[in-house]
This record gives structure tokens, C-alpha cells and sequence, in this order.
């Protein structure tokens, strides 16, 4: 099948960059907050914290139960739109709660860093979490960008607003940066809500089941590739010091500012993949893999070349550990952003189990690997492990997409066209003043 008209591609380019932007701000004001909260919690109070808020996450990823596969997989059927919207809302408030408990549980059996009280100052928004990320699967479906890119933006001024003014106060603490987390997690389900608007809150039960019995066999496997991305935190804290979790976890921060442009591009293709017969989805997939292929090297690399400038000047001389890391890393990150667009394939071709398998296996190996690591090199031997597990992933999944839809490997090589369809945006909005300086000059 042939590739979409000039005007699609243009279109879903502007709405990408529009995206792009909107996450672009939100990424400086994160970062700015970021710095403010390593120069003053130092190494260790950042590791406190990276491992409590890295847990309270993985509660969130564990209580939505990856909804989001069976909305995409029964979203062609109109009918069923609206119960979606509902089930997502209803459903990650009950099964987030599940998880929260499950996981305080766990803290006040284990004693984990930093005491009771922020665990469970953080856990409390899991349920609320847990439905937000339901709700905005709801909104990208509907390519409702403009109400994703508000909570994206709400969420970020809640996070970081409190946090500069506790800074400027010189009252910033573990605690405080604690509660301004939670808070940003949980006022961004208003605007959420507000945006699905569901027609009721009654469950529609026979698709609660069918959703339950589907997004559960990929469940599984989407813990898994959570957990393969996060799980190197509390095995540096376990098996290191929280001193190596803050500087390791800044190494990661950084790198993670590649990822933006690549997610967005990503984001943006999911309802053409959706709503879009089988044959042209994967025309679909091959072009965003190429786009997201061309992003992350370029970003990646010249952000490896900066780094070890950027780090100390930024964030401190206390920091300047997490270079090593980050140039460890940085391959894996590359292949890490190539999986997402494939992944939102492959759930199409309803081979849950297959997925699941494969996130396992690299879960697994991954944490072995930890395991031999980082008691030898410390946030290296984590930086290294990453990347071997997130290549060995990509590679598979690459595999498995080209032999499922017969797409061939040099379809998926980056062209001169897709290096015009990231600059169109870009440079529309550059010509712009001058074509209006030259209207009103006429």
C-alpha cells in the first residue's frame, strides 16, 4: 500500500511538533526542578528519593493492568468507545487501590529508605495515577492532543512551582519534595476526567471482562518492560548506596531528554495504527520507526558529546560521576525508543503471550546481569546492562515485526523524506513572521 498523501504526512507532523513543544516546556521546567532538587538533597537524599517515587511508579504501571492494549485492540468498534472510557476510569481507581495496598504492604514488612510516612504519602495517588494513564489512552485515541498536552503541562507547573518556591526558601526536603510528587500526580486526573467526560460510571461488565481477559495476558509482559527500565534503581540501592542511586539516576535523567521527541512521535501514530486496516498499520509502523530511528541517534550523540561539560556545570561537581554512565547508556537508549513503535504493532496481531515471553526473558537477563555488574563497576556495570538488554529487546522485536507483516529491513532505514517531514514543522514556523511581515508591508 502506498504511503499517505503529503497533506496526512504534513498534518501529523504539525500535530506532532505541536506535541513537541508543549512537552518541550514541561521538559525545561522538570529539568530545572531536577537541578534545584540534586543541588540540594545532594547524592543520597536524590537515591531516597529516585527509589520511593521509582516505586510508587511501578504501583501506577501495575494498577492500570495495561488497559490501554485492549482499548487500542476494540477501539475500531464505535459502540464500544464510550464503556471504554468508563471501565478505564472505574477500573484503574479500584485496581490502582489494589496495588497501592499491595505495596505498602510490602514497605512495612521491608523497612524500606526513608521512612513510612513518605511511602504512604506517595502511594496514596497510585489509584488516581493508575486511572490518568487509562483516561489519556482514552485521548490519544480520540486524538485529543490538546487535552493530553494540558495535563502534560499542568502536571509539570504542580511539580515544579512548589518545588522552586520550598528551594528559594531554603525549606526543600525529602518530605517536601515528596508531597509536591504526589500532588502533581493527582490533580492532572481532574482535567483528565474532564476531558473523557464519561457518560455515566455505571461498569459495562461483559467488556470489563473481555477487557481484564485481554489487557491481562499482556499484563505480564508490560510489567516486565517497565520493570527492565526501572529495575536498575533499587538493585544500585540494594547492592550499592543511595549516594550511587542519585548520581546514576541523574545520568538517566539526562539521557531521558532525548527520549521526548521520539515518544511524542510515537504517541501521535497510535490512533493511525489503531484505526487503520492491518496492511496500511504497518506501512505506518515502518515510517514512524524510521522517524523515531533518526531522532534518537542524532539527540542521543549530541548529548553524549555534551555531557561531560553539561553534567558538572549543571548540576555540580558532586554529579560528575554520572558521565561514565551516561555514555554507557546511550546506545541503549537508541534501541529502547525504537521498541515503543513496534510494540503498538505487534499488539494488533494479538500474540500477547509471545510479548510477554520476550519482556521476561529480558527482565530476567537483566537482572543477573545487575546482579554480576554492579558489584564490580557500580552505576557502569548498571549503565552497561541496560544497554545489552534493551539492544538484545529491540533486536527481537525488530524481528518479529518484519517477519509478522513481511516489511523488509530497508524499509525501515531512514530517507531524505523523513529528514524533510521533522523539519516542515520547524521551518513553516520560521517563515511565518516573515510572510506576515511581508503581508502587512503590501
Amino acid at each position: 500500500m502506498p504511503d499517505r498523501s503529503p497533506q496526512d504526512t504534513t498534518s501529523s507532523a504539525a500535530v506532532a511538533f505541536r506535541a513537541l513543544a508543549t512537552r518541550g516546556f514541561r521538559l525545561a521546567l522538570e529539568t530545572a526542578t531536577g537541578v534545584l532538587i540534586a543541588r540540594t538533597l545532594q547524592p543520597e537524599g536524590r537515591g531516597v528519593y529516585a527509589v520511593i517515587t521509582t516505586a510508587a511508579y511501578a504501583a501506577i504501571v501495575v494498577g492500570h493492568l495495561s488497559l490501554e492494549k485492549s482499548q487500542i485492540t476494540l477501539w475500531s468498534d464505535r459502540s464500544r468507545q464510550q464503556p471504554l472510557a468508563t471501565n478505564g476510569l472505574i477500573l484503574g481507581l479500584v485496581l490502582g487501590s489494589l496495588a497501592a495496598l499491595g505495596a505498602l504492604g510490602l514497605v512495612a514488612v521491608s523497612g524500606s529508605p526513608g521512612g513510612f510516612a513518605l511511602w504512604a504519602t506517595a502511594l496514596s495517588v497510585v489509584p488516581l495515577g493508575a486511572a490518568t494513564v487509562n483516561l489519556n489512552g482514552i485521548l490519544t485515541l480520540r486524538s485529543r492532543m490538546d487535552v493530553v498536552n494540558r495535563w502534560s503541562l499542568v502536571t509539570a507547573l504542580v511539580w515544579c512551582l512548589p518545588v522552586v518556591a520550598l528551594a528559594a526558601t531554603g525549606r526543600l526536603t525529602i518530605g517536601g519534595v515528596i508531597v509536591c510528587w504526589a500532588i502533581a500526580i493527582a490533580l492532572p486526573f481532574l482535567l483528565v476526567v474532564g476531558g473523557v467526560r464519561p457518560a455515566s460510571l455505571r461498569v459495562d461488565r461483559a467488556l470489563a471482562r473481555r477487557q481484564l481477559g485481554l489487557s491481562g495476558r499482556y499484563h505480564v509482559g508490560w510489567v516486565a518492560l517497565y520493570l527492565l527500565v526501572v529495575v536498575d534503581v533499587p538493585l544500585l540501592g540494594a547492592l550499592d548506596s543511595p549516594a550511587t542511586v542519585g548520581v546514576y539516576t541523574v545520568a538517566v535523567t539526562v539521557m531521558t531528554l532525548t527520549r521526548i521527541p521520539c515518544e511524542t512521535v510515537a504517541q501521535v501514530v497510535l490512533p493511525q495504527q489503531a484505526a487503520s486496516d492491518v496492511e496500511e498499520a504497518k506501512h505506518i509502523t515502518a515510517r514512524a520507526f524510521r522517524l523515531v530511528l533518526l531522532l534518537s541517534f542524532v539527540l542521543v550523540a549530541g548529548l553524549a558529546v555534551c555531557a561531560p561539560w553539561l553534567i558538572p556545570l549543571v548540576y555540580g561537581r558532586s554529579f560528575a560521576g554520572a558521565v561514565a554512565p551516561l555514555l554507557a547508556l546511550a546506545p541503549g537508549t537508541v534501541a529502547l525508543m525504537l521498541i515503543r513503535p513496534l510494540e503498538q504493532h505487534l499488539v494488533r496481531l494479538a500474540r500477547p503471550m509471545t510479548m510477554t515471553y520476550v519482556s521476561i526473558g529480558a527482565l530476567c537477563a537483566n537482572v543477573l546481569l545487575n546482579l554480576v555488574m554492579i558489584p564490580r563497576w557500580g552505576a557502569v556495570g548498571a549503565a552497561l546492562t541496560s544497554t545489552f538488554t534493551y539492544s538484545a529487546m529491540a533486536a527481537v522485536e525488530l524481528f518479529r515485526f518484519t517477519r509478522a507483516t513481511g516489511v523488509p529491513l530497508s524499509a525501515l532505514v531512514p530517507r531524505v523524506a523523513d529528514v524533510r517531514v521533522v523539519l516542515r514543522p520547524v521551518m513553516r514556523n520560521r517563515e511565518s513572521p516573515k510572510r506576515e511581515s511581508l503581508r502587512q508591508t503590501r
